[in-house]
């Protein structure tokens, strides 16, 4: 009888893991891509994509580019990008901004929130996202991801991202520096945070415009001088009762209307994602074929466009024999858009300065970068939240170089918090200056003097 009764335990045993292995699915589905279209021979670089599912029963599927470090992949920094918006894919990131940081650090770029590139949400509720919804499957993932890749747990580990993203990183960056666990003693090497241009609080960021675009000669002394006296210095929320403020603003916004915000030195094109957004015939044409994916429309944005970009990495993408040989959808080819302008998005989140106070009182490094030619968040409003966190000064305000040129200025204050700007960048910084961003990043991930 106990020997019946312990074979039928271990048959019923056997079976459960059977029902297992046949109804669920691997968390985790990754694919080697050696080549891709467009790109003659074999790729120089070692790229990884696939998909991490999050959330309880897995109903948002995050898809990931894994560029492996070139130099020592055992030992160099791990860093998680995420591109802004929200809703700009990592396919930004890798290909138009920080790709080139995979020559001394492996970097994996996450298409993030659901609804960013390709990544997607197998139910309507797994669609609704927040800032704090997006930081909590952030952290879901990376702990997957590490768990499916353990011979990157012991690598330091940094958190990064630009624009938008400075709203999300830090609360990320904190969430995982009390936990989680990966298994029985294993815990991630996180080392510290890095944001380019970042949307950090709204009163620092958007009131900073107006006396950036004084400090740049896009408005008159009188009028930003009058400005400063009417609107007290809040040119945000402003009382439409306040009739001289708000006529002062109209004044302003005449002068910088016809500015180009993410680079006032550049010209003002199309506003590209928007755009996109409604292409549905041309996606459609792109999808169904595979020649000829190199024609745009002749309505949008001219060669000379800085976004111009946008719309070649749209048509691209959505190439069915490149979402192929990305692994894109799981399955049958969808339309790609670079930035979605139409997610589920509730912004919950208006500051993240407790986050940095909190990660700096506990000494974790950061890297803080702007543009200086960013009118869309001015340096001056990353200078002004920085100094509201009262860390002290310990190196002032100087030049840093490349190549004996000066890149931009740099101070460095406790906490192991330091800043940058990035001279001639835009919004963001490393889209206007690869070579001086490159050279940033690398000398301060590898804790060089800057």
């Amino acid at each position: 009888m106990q020997e019946a009764s312990s074979f039928c335990k271990s048959y019923l045993k056997f079976v459960f893991i059977i029902l297992l292995l046949c109804f669920f699915k691997p968390v985790v589905s990754f694919f080697k891509v050696k080549s891709l279209p467009g790109f003659d021979g074999p790729l120089p670089f070692k790229l990884e994509t696939g998909y991490v599912g999050v959330d309880e029963n897995e109903d948002v599927q995050y898809f990931y580019y894994f560029v492996e470090s070139e130099r020592n992949p055992t030992e160099d920094p791990l860093v998680l990008w995420l591109t802004g918006g929200p809703g700009c894919s990592a396919f930004s990131g890798l290909a138009f901004e920080i790709g080139d940081s995979s020559a001394v650090s492996s970097i994996i770029f996450l298409d993030a929130p659901v609804g960013t590139g390709f990544s997607y949400s197998k139910t309507f509720r797994g669609s609704e996202i927040g800032a704090r919804k997006y930081s909590n499957r952030v952290c879901d993932f990376i702990k997957k991801w590490l768990g499916s890749h353990p011979k990157f747990i012991k690598n330091p580990l940094y958190i990064a991202g630009d624009s938008y993203s400075g709203l999300v990183v830090p609360i990320i960056t904190r969430k995982l520096s009390i936990g989680p666990k990966l298994g029985d003693q294993q815990h991630m090497n996180l080392k510290g945070y890095l944001l380019g241009n970042p949307i950090t609080d709204v009163h620092f960021d958007f009131n900073s415009r107006v006396p950036f675009a004084h400090r740049m000669a896009l408005i008159s002394d009188e009028l930003y001088q009058s400005a400063k006296r009417n609107c007290k210095g809040e040119y945000v929320n402003v009382d439409p009762k306040n009739r001289k403020c708000v006529k002062i603003l109209q004044a302003i916004s005449k002068c910088t209307d016809k500015i180009e915000h993410s680079h006032i030195l550049e010209p003002k094109c199309t506003q590209t994602s928007r755009a996109l957004n409604n292409m549905n015939g041309v996606r459609r044409y792109m999808l169904q074929k595979d020649t000829g994916f190199l024609l745009a429309p002749p309505d949008f944005p001219h060669l000379d466009c800085r976004n111009y970009n946008s719309l070649i990495c749209n048509i691209w993408t959505n190439n069915v024999s490149v979402q192929k040989a990305l692994h894109g959808w799981k399955g049958e080819p969808r339309a790609w858009i670079r930035c979605n302008k139409s997610l589920n998005y509730v912004h919950d989140v208006q500051s993240t300065l407790s986050y940095h106070s909190y990660l700096g009182a506990r000494s974790y490094r950061a890297l803080i970068y702007s543009g200086d030619h960013d009118m869309v968040v001015p340096y001056l409003g990353t200078l002004s939240w920085i100094k509201a966190l009262n860390f002290s000064v310990v190196e002032p305000w100087r030049p840093w170089f490349v190549e004996q040129v000066v890149a931009g200025y740099i101070r460095k204050y406790s906490n192991h918090l330091t800043f940058a700007t990035v001279k001639g960048g835009g919004h963001t910084a490393p889209l206007y200056r690869p070579r001086e961003c490159f050279a940033m990043f690398e000398r301060w991930i590898s804790g060089e003097y800057l």
